[in-house]
């Protein structure tokens, strides 16, 4: 059965920068979980918050050489956010105090039967959402 992934932001950075912290190779661990994607035919989903939060670091053009890895195979899809989401991540964004994109995002892994992968320490909050893992979890 095909999987669906939604990554969040932090993890396309991750990917696109090969970025490691002071023990882990944060960027290999990204880029072996889209390998992985691809190898099984999975389904990375994706809103347009997610290109909105990159575009503040990265050209459109770098972000779409980013999904190309998965766009270019046909496994790439956008998910639109309704208005009764966004209202669902406000409420939950005032409650929980954290980021409203991380509340979207969970909403939308949830709603759209996917698996959430992240590293922030927010997801373990919207644990009643939707879980989360970690892409070196996932591998």
């Amino acid at each position: 059965m095909q999987k669906r992934y939604y990554l969040d932001t932090s993890i396309w950075w991750d990917f696109h920068e090969n970025r490691v912290d002071r023990f882990r190779p944060l960027g290999e661990w990204a880029f072996e979980l889209l390998k992985k994607i691809i190898r099984e035919k999975d389904i990375v989903l994706y809103s347009d918050l997610v290109v909105e939060e990159l575009l503040h670091y990265f050209s459109m053009e770098k972000i779409n050489k980013m999904f190309s890895i998965v766009a270019d195979k046909g496994l790439l899809e956008e998910v639109d956010i309704s208005q009764e989401q966004r209202r669902e991540a406000g409420i939950l964004c005032n409650r929980l105090k954290i980021p409203f994109s991380d509340c979207i995002y969970a909403i939308l892994a949830r709603d759209n039967l996917a698996i959430m992968v992240a590293r922030d320490h927010h997801f373990e909050l919207l644990a009643e959402i939707t879980e989360f893992k970690k892409p070196e979890e996932l591998i």
